[in-house]
This record gives structure tokens, sequence and C-alpha cells, in this order.
């Protein structure tokens, strides 16, 4: 059964940092690439940052060079590190595969709010 659970979020002045968590069941962690998605209000869900299993990682334009994505896979977790945050960066953050469908099991996401 697949397990995803993301944390991290929170309220966080533009210019500063959070760093999210997602624990993932071992048996999708292991044979997977891993995602971080985010969804803001009124707008698709879109692919932030991926990483694949060994350790290869792409990012989205948008957040080139202020996001770090990592994984630990003793922990089956992956991590999304976030500097200089922006206001339109606000979003729900979701981890995933990085070829998840809306058909896809999704987990509650995490609440990035930054204030200007």
């Amino acid at each position: 059964q697949v397990r995803l659970v993301e944390s991290g979020g929170g309220l966080v002045q533009a210019g500063g940092s959070l760093r999210l968590s997602c624990a993932a069941s071992r048996s999708f962690f292991s044979i997977n690439d891993m995602g971080w998605y985010r969804q803001a209000p009124g707008k698709q869900r879109e692919l932030v940052a991926s990483i694949n299993r060994g350790g290869s990682t792409n990012y989205a334009d948008s957040v080139k060079g202020r996001f770090t994505i990592s994984r630990d896979n003793a922990k089956n977790t992956v991590y999304l590190q976030m500097n200089s945050l922006k206001p339109e960066d606000t979003a729900v953050y979701y981890c995933n595969t990085p070829w998840a469908t809306q058909n896809y099991y999704w987990g509650q996401g995490t609440q990035v709010t930054v204030s200007s």
C-alpha cells in the first residue's frame, strides 16, 4: 500500500527558507524516482523538482538555484530545501513520482505560504 506523508510547510516571509519532508512507504520509494509538485489556488499542479534513485536532479526554471531536492534511501524520505522564497511559491506541496497523474494516490500535501 502506497503511503506519502508530506510535512514541513508553514508561513514564512519573502526571502526565508523552509525544508519539506515526504515520508514514503518503502516499497514505493525504493523503486521510484521521486518528485515535488506544487499546486497554487486556481492553477494546475506542477512538478518543480525531481530526483532519480541515483541522485540526479532536475528543476523547473522557476525554482532553479533556490530549491534543492534530496533523498535519504535509508529513511525512505525525500526532502525539498527551499531558500529565497517568493510570494509566488505559495502553494500546497506534494511528493510523488515525476510521472504521476491525477489518478495516482496523492498524500495530503503541506501548505507553504510566503508573505511579501
